[in-house]
């Protein structure tokens, strides 16, 4: 498995993925599935401190980013984590390398202060990979989101990084 940063040319499978989880999961609270057209101008606003990466054998596996947290320039050394990982793959330690690497890239740039993830409630899989990677429970929003015939819960995680001296 390679890890890279993601380029215009991953944006198809990538929103792929992301789709398949709108339609048959609940780790995102979206409810269409997106365009090209949208999955590329979110591509395009991830650059300087918002990197996209992905997983790749002969495919792209999966990718992971870091995505502005809020548009106010306080949380402008915040970052929101989102990883997924196509169906196909998972459970092959893919999500697993895709978060050490990101983490690893936000370690590395001195813009960056936190990283937040907002995780669906009972998504145990990325609950236990982000506390794997040292990340700390914030806190449960309840009924913040109606999907598959529900009112869905969700968990917020933080991982504060390093001073930099």
């Amino acid at each position: 498995m390679k890890i890279r940063k993601a380029d215009i040319n991953d944006v198809e499978k990538m929103l792929e993925i992301y789709n398949y989880e709108v339609v048959n999961g609940v780790a995102t609270l979206d409810i269409k599935p997106k365009t090209l057209e949208e999955w590329t101008v979110w591509f395009n606003k991830h650059s300087n401190n918002h990197p996209i990466i992905v997983a790749e054998n002969d495919e792209v596996m999966g990718y992971a980013s870091l995505s502005e947290y809020r548009e106010k320039e306080a949380y402008s050394s915040t970052v929101e984590l989102s990883v997924y990982v196509g169906h196909e793959y998972r459970n092959r330690g893919v999500a697993t390398e895709l978060m050490k690497n990101i983490i690893e890239i936000a370690k590395n740039d001195d813009t960056i202060h936190m990283i937040v993830s907002v995780i669906t409630s009972g998504n145990e899989a990325s609950k236990k990979l982000h506390k794997k990677f040292g990340f700390n429970f914030c806190g449960t929003i309840h009924e913040v989101g109606y999907k598959k015939g529900k009112f869905q819960d969700i968990d917020n995680y933080e991982l504060i990084l390093p001073e930099r001296i």
